[in-house]
């Protein structure tokens, strides 16, 4: 297991919402970033959380938040643990009054209660080897970030966008 940040919230060019994790301590356009297709509620919800805001009702993840600290458990971690056919997978680490719990979840719901809870998130080698891009294709490096360069970065990255689908990280 590699430990990931969230890079950030995509939009693929058939309005798909997409959200990127990368391997902590990895220098900005090296190494490799995770893709996963989320949901529009999960993507608005994974925002507001990374944006440190506060809706004016509860969201699921919140209400989800709420009720493991009502009743004395907390988020361990995260782990975006497979792929199959396309499908990524996932577990919550919770630890609970009563011992430590796993639970299955999908990515998309465990991030977004990740970072309300701020847990750590890990992403499986195999996982990221599988379907992890280059990361290059999303961020540019540290010293192009005002270049032409990264501008070239950015449009590789559009074209990438506008040319995958879910699809082809299936088995």
């Amino acid at each position: 297991m590699v430990q990931v940040r969230i890079l950030g919230v995509a939009v693929d060019t058939e309005g798909q919402h997409i959200i990127l994790l990368k391997p902590l301590g990895e220098a900005p356009a090296t190494g490799r970033v995770l893709p996963i297709w989320i949901g529009e509620q999960e993507a608005a919800s994974t925002l507001i959380a990374l944006g440190g805001d506060t809706p004016s009702r509860p969201q699921s993840h919140d209400l989800m938040k709420t009720l493991l600290d009502t009743v004395g458990a907390h988020v361990e971690r995260v782990d975006v643990t497979r792929i199959d056919e396309g499908t990524f997978y996932a577990e919550i680490a919770l630890s609970t009054p009563t011992g430590s719990l796993v639970l299955d979840a999908r990515p998309s719901d465990s991030v977004a209660l990740a970072l309300r809870a701020a847990a750590p998130l890990y992403v499986a080698d195999e996982v990221l080897d599988e379907a992890g891009i280059p990361a290059a294709l999303v961020e540019p490096a540290s010293d192009e970030e005002e270049s032409p360069d990264g501008e070239q970065a950015l449009d590789e990255f559009m074209d990438f966008l506008e040319h995958v689908n879910p699809e082809d990280f299936q088995g």
